[in-house]
């Protein structure tokens, strides 16, 4: 995890990474779902980076750019405590992938 101020480039840090942002208006995934998206990188050999917007959110033209908008929750939180969700969600796709018991 690292911290991007908004005018970096991180497009062309990874050009063919599937960027995957946060935002409160993109889509509602349960788990499953959401472990489908690592199930079909893990089958491209794509990598995947996700952005959590900050205290203003994200800027309207990453939104544009973005490959996939995914919402956490409609409800607005920290976005020290959006990275932790997130967090926890990639290891639960990670467990429910390899039917690992946690994720029950």
């Amino acid at each position: 995890m690292s911290e991007i101020k908004p005018d970096a480039d991180f497009w062309s840090k990874h050009p063919s990474a599937q960027k995957i942002l946060l935002d409160p208006a993109g889509r509602s995934l349960d788990s499953d779902a959401f472990a489908g998206i690592f199930a079909k990188a893990e089958m491209t050999g794509r990598d995947l980076v996700f952005v959590v917007g900050g205290h203003d959110g994200l800027p309207q033209a990453w939104r544009d750019r973005a490959d996939l908008l995914v919402s956490l929750s409609v409800m607005t939180m920290p976005h020290e405590l959006a990275r932790a969700v997130l967090a926890e969600q990639i290891y639960r796709a990670f467990t429910i992938l390899r039917g690992h018991p946690y994720p029950r």
